[in-house]
């Protein structure tokens, strides 16, 4: 079983990935995949230590010109024909084994894939000793992480047509990596920059293809260190969380 969390409304969670970082700015994270930054992403973006599910993220997705672009996504998959959005608070993570099947997610995998950059993220421990201990990965190479997602646009059709479209994601998932080291079952895709454009290329469709991808890392990819309990709280940001314990 996972540890328990809490999103930003203070709902209960049981997830493999509930919590990352998120200090690299839009316009950091630009140049390095090629995209440009959409408006909102510019202005209302801030750096966040301890990011939840039903919380904003950054994410980069391909246009329908071709154009990659940064935008700003609710974190928790909300499909197109949802009555409402709270499917979307249990939706932020879609097992790689089922994404392609699965109604919740089948639509986005095939047209709708998108990259959620991330500085570190955060996992807690199944090792009995190390009860409800949360451990900080981050690339051992230095670079922000690039997981593998979806999005989907959604709005509240009893509202009329002029109702505001929303903009969800999710956060695919796969078997643990020889970096989690026992601590996880499971991980986040991190996706290695030579295969990001096949990902966000909506016209590739070979679901085999694009499942070939949603792998676990090789060993050597991602850096592990323990953290404080705090981060279990979505009210606690701050730099402070990274940091690991004196004992």
């Amino acid at each position: 079983m996972s540890a328990r969390c809490r999103d930003r409304d203070g709902r209960t969670l049981f997830a493999m990935c509930g919590r990352y970082v998120e200090v690299s700015s839009p316009q950091d994270l630009a140049p390095l995949f090629h995209a440009s930054v959409a408006y909102e992403s510019a202005e209302g973006w801030r750096p966040s230590w301890n990011i939840a599910p039903t919380t904003n993220v950054l994410g980069v997705a391909t246009e329908r010109s071709g154009e990659r672009v940064i935008h700003e996504f609710r974190w928790g998959l909300v499909p197109s024909w949802a009555k409402d959005l709270s499917g979307g608070a249990r939706a932020f993570n879609a097992r790689a084994e089922s994404v392609a099947s699965k109604p919740t997610f089948r639509s986005a995998f095939r047209s709708k894939r998108l990259i959620l950059p991330a500085d570190l993220f955060y996992e807690w421990s199944h090792i009995p000793a190390e009860h409800k201990q949360p451990y900080a990965f981050r690339r051992s190479d230095g670079q922000p992480l690039a997981f593998a997602g979806l999005y989907e646009w959604w709005r509240d059709r009893s509202l009329g047509d002029k109702a505001p479209w929303l903009a969800s994601c999710t956060l695919i998932t796969t078997a643990a990596g020889p970096d989690m080291d026992g601590i996880h079952d499971r991980q986040p895709v991190v996706l290695e920059p030579e295969t990001w454009g096949l990902w966000l290329d909506r016209k590739v469709t070979d679901e085999h293809e694009l499942q070939g991808l949603l792998v676990p890392s090789p060993a050597g990819t991602l850096n592990k260190h323990r953290v404080g309990k705090a981060v279990g709280n979505a009210q606690n940001d701050g730099p402070e969380l990274i940091e690991e314990p004196a004992s």
